[in-house]
């Protein structure tokens, strides 16, 4: 059951994710036509938007003040534990973990890398500390009261991992640490699931690149996936009638998960980004009295708008109201827990769950219960590189076994630019060639409902070259779905973020003898697109960079995990890594060229009105409007 358990806590504050934002445009990977004003933040009326709304971001990501506002033990809340005045912080003994994209071309699953998680007391002891383990966002959508569309600030996603690495200072004080620790003991991890929305984009702003973070943190137990809830799947269908940034559900409603407690006859409902707020960052819309039910598989006759059988209401108003109890979301992080009878129990075991509020206000399982997703959906691989994936298929919340899942290559998530040139320059496209990404087409389930897909990375080669051929985007990014063998099984409608993406770097021969001529191109290209270096040294340097050659070898030596591990983007492959490593044993000068247009001319500038009109929105929602499948359209 992860986080969805009898056994939790919840926490609640903000987050700062300081990104950078030059390389939010592909075409700023040109190095040969790249100019200064690129590092500039974009202003009014600036077109093209120069370095976005945050050139100078380091890629810090923070938890601030996040205090606990409620614990759980299966005997119901807390009321008199320590733990009530503890907090939920980050590393006291590092630097700030780091939030990436996986490339400029897919950057709706960010991860945070090098995030420690820390249970604190009120006077800054650490009672427990442990390691996030890295993660994309998932089922980012427009949360935030914009019908609209308004951008980043608009927008909600969600985190779900796990915490290794677990250590525990003395925790007998507290009841409910010492019942969370011995629980835990049985795998050594905890789960943690949290949300963020809200974030703040007005550079003069004190909270400028903060938001608001919710989350709880409870037991991970033996054989449960990392990055996924194995229970029932509420999935949401697109509106077609509003220009969503993101998504936006046509029944209001995201898409969340539930899990089932046989045992205890209990149901979980996570609703923490699933339910619309009034603006970016306040408590939830009033969408009515929500309803929980299930279709009557006993109607005649059995159809989706046959009778509902109602198994439990969650109240908009009154004492335990989501709207008119102010705190409800901090307290309980969307997490709403309803009782079930043993019929109620029996019949919800094979039959589709749904809730509804006001009219029009509903979202529901697939009519058929069946549910397939990759665990782990983030990848980066070099070629010759070998990954196995694990994929479970669900109905009705439990394992879907001897079942053939099918993976097809699918780019329609990613983004790329589609601008015409001289204004702006076009991307080179994504996902070819298609066949550098080799996987089994098919695949069965175990017993677990859980299947393998097996990726082999052969060389995209230069697939991502600019015009001029001087520079590109190392690699190529792609998406592989999976879905039910069986077309009966892949009941409509499907979440449209349940893809597995890949960054898979060029093949790349390192000489024998590398040269500041063989090094400068790579490190050039992070010179420009992440300015806030230049407080540190001049990545473009020789004498810079040699004179801190020990720093550097330091930093590209740390594993990727490593919050000080350098490039924070995590996008230099370990070809090139090894390259620069051996540079900074032995610096030989070599002789570089002076990268520059052909025509020797700034770029044009674009006439009023070209280019994205969702460009002032942000980086995300920018990215988001370049999705291939919007551009099909």
């Amino acid at each position: 059951m992860s986080y969805l358990n009898g056994l939790r806590l919840h926490f609640a504050g903000k987050f700062q994710a300081n990104v950078s934002t030059v390389n939010n445009d592909p075409g700023h990977f040109d190095t040969s036509a790249f100019q200064a004003s690129y590092q500039t933040m974009q202003g009014p009326k600036m077109n093209p938007p120069n370095g976005w709304f945050n050139p100078e971001g380091d890629a810090t990501f923070r938890m601030l003040g996040c205090a606990i506002t409620t614990a759980w033990t299966p005997d119901g809340a807390v009321t008199d534990d320590p733990v009530l005045g503890c907090s939920v912080a980050d590393s006291d003994r590092t630097v700030p973990a780091k939030m990436v994209d996986l490339d400029p071309e897919q950057q709706l699953v960010s991860e945070i890398w090098g995030l420690e998680i820390r249970i604190a007391d009120s006077e800054g002891n650490t009672l427990m500390r442990a390691d996030f383990l890295p993660t994309g966002f998932i089922d980012i959508w427009d949360r935030g009261g914009d019908s609209a569309g308004g951008g980043d600030n608009n927008a909600g996603a969600t985190y779900q991992s796990v915490l290794h690495n677990v250590q525990w200072d003395d925790v007998s004080h507290s009841p409910f640490l010492t019942e969370l620790r011995q629980t835990a003991q049985a795998t050594g991890r905890l789960s943690i699931k949290f949300n963020v929305d809200a974030i703040n984009m007005h550079f003069g702003s004190p909270d400028f690149m903060c938001g608001r973070v919710v989350g709880t943190i409870g037991p991970y137990l033996p054989g449960e996936p990392l990055h996924l809830v194995l229970g029932r799947q509420f999935v949401a269908t697109a509106d077609p009638n509003v220009a969503a940034s993101f998504f936006a559900p046509a029944g209001s409603i995201n898409h969340f998960p539930a899990a089932v407690d046989p045992v205890a006859g209990l149901i979980y409902l996570d609703l923490g980004n699933a339910l619309l707020c009034v603006e970016p960052g306040s408590g939830p819309a009033d969408v009515g009295d929500l309803t929980l039910a299930v279709y009557n598989p006993f109607a005649t006759p059995p159809s989706p708008a046959g009778s509902l059988v109602p198994l439990g209401v969650i109240p908009a108003s009154g004492f335990r109201g989501y709207v008119s109890n102010t705190g409800w979301y901090a307290e309980t992080a969307g997490i709403v827990v309803l009782p079930l009878s043993p019929a109620q129990l029996q019949l919800v075991q094979s039959s589709p769950l749904v809730l509804t509020g006001n009219a029009g206000v509903v979202i529901s399982e697939a009519l058929n219960g069946c549910f397939v997703r990759a665990d782990t959906f983030v990848y980066r691989m070099s070629p010759g590189d070998h990954t196995d994936i694990d994929v479970y298929a669900t109905q009705f919340g439990a394992p879907l076994a001897g079942v053939a899942l099918s993976f097809t290559l699918d780019s329609s998530q990613l983004q790329t630019n589609t601008f015409t040139p001289p204004y702006i320059m076009a991307s080179p496209p994504v996902a070819t060639p298609a066949d550098a990404l080799r996987f089994g087409p098919t695949a069965t389930t175990d017993a677990n409902g859980k299947a393998t897909l097996s990726v082999d990375a052969g060389d995209p080669g230069a697939a991502r070259v600019f015009p001029g051929g001087e520079s590109s985007i190392d690699g190529q990014v792609y998406g592989i779905r999976p879905a039910f063998a069986d077309a009966i099984l892949n009941a409509e409608p499907i979440n449209q973020w349940n893809f597995v993406s890949f960054l898979l770097w060029s093949g790349y021969d390192a000489p024998a003898k590398p040269t500041w001529t063989d090094v400068q191109p790579i490190l050039q290209q992070y010179a420009n697109l992440y300015p806030s270096m230049l407080r540190f040294l001049n990545l473009a340097d020789y004498d810079s960079i040699k004179a801190n050659a020990e720093l550097m070898t330091l930093a590209f030596s740390l594993d990727v995990s490593d919050p000080n591990s350098m490039p924070v983007t995590r996008d230099l492959s370990p070809a090139k890594r090894k390259m620069i490593l051996a540079w900074l044993q032995d610096p030989l000068p070599g002789a570089v060229p002076v990268p520059s247009r052909t025509d020797g001319a700034e770029p044009p500038v674009p006439p009023p009105g070209a280019g994205p009109p969702a460009a002032a929105k942000g980086g995300k929602a920018a990215a988001a409007a370049r999705r291939l499948i919007l551009q099909s359209k």
